[in-house]
């Protein structure tokens, strides 16, 4: 599997070599995706999962494949503790970090009139504070190492969908943070953020069939098209910071 085809030829093949990076919830789908393309170029590869450890070991399996200096830690994004713990044990591995990817995140579908203050709190705590969380507590070595960050997005936060307020605003409010930490924490950290648009993967739910259509591009997207945005985030220069690409094949136009 090579999530970078598109970038081969014009990148070092190992092109991570000697880095390390923490993935948050990359035990399968998109996740997944930017780790093994991350350890494709190199890179010993950490990667955190909540619940799903059996597929965590299969990804730390298909990682090490690959040469990387692979890990699986349990992490629960939400909760200080969990991610200091996760942090410190991705370090003590690594021998440092380079490059975190802030994956893990929460979807739901459900009419804006009918969301409890339970699901709008437990959404953000997800998708903003989560990556909050892993940031500033891997702030001080990826400051000593002048290292990067890459959020994960969504075109949901950039357009509004009726039937997913809460899932919207939450992604709307890291594409912000992305921002100010590329402002605040410059010039030893580089700040990023990806936005996917439709991207499937397995079996394709036939519903999902309709957004092909309105796609400029003509097909829904891949996890390899994120890991593509995420893999030219994290070797791009230092000097492109506080960017927010849209991988969606121009849905959003």
């Amino acid at each position: 599997m090579s999530g970078a085809d598109g970038l081969q030829g014009t990148l070092p093949a190992k092109i991570l070599s000697g880095k390390g990076v923490v993935v948050t919830g990359a035990a399968r789908r998109i996740g997944r995706a930017l780790a093994l393309t991350l350890a494709e170029a190199g890179a010993d590869v950490v990667i955190t999962y909540r619940g799903s450890q059996a597929d965590a070991e299969e990804t730390v399996a298909a990682l090490r494949a690959l040469g990387s200096n692979a890990m699986a830690v349990p992490c629960e994004v939400r909760e200080e503790q969990s991610v200091e713990r996760a942090i410190a044990t991705a370090v003590s591995h690594l021998g440092g970090l380079d490059i975190l990817v802030n994956n893990a995140g929460a979807f739901e579908t459900a009419a804006l009139e009918e969301i409890s203050v339970a699901q709008w709190d437990a959404m953000f705590e997800t998708n903003t504070r989560g990556p909050f969380l892993l940031a500033r507590t891997a702030h001080p070595y990826l400051k000593a190492a002048r290292g990067r960050i890459v959020n994960i997005g969504s075109l949901g936060g950039l357009h509004p969908w009726a039937t997913h307020g809460h899932y919207c605003t939450s992604k709307a409010a890291l594409h912000m943070l992305s921002q100010t930490m590329a402002k605040a924490w410059a010039p030893e950290i580089a700040v990023n953020c990806v936005a996917p648009g439709m991207i499937v993967w397995g079996d394709v739910n036939p519903a999902y069939e309709h957004f092909a259509a309105k796609t400029p591009m003509g097909r829904n997207g891949q996890a390899e098209d994120v890991a593509a945005a995420v893999l030219f985030f994290a070797t791009a220069p230092s000097f492109i910071t506080g960017q927010l690409l849209a991988v969606d094949g121009g849905l959003g136009l």
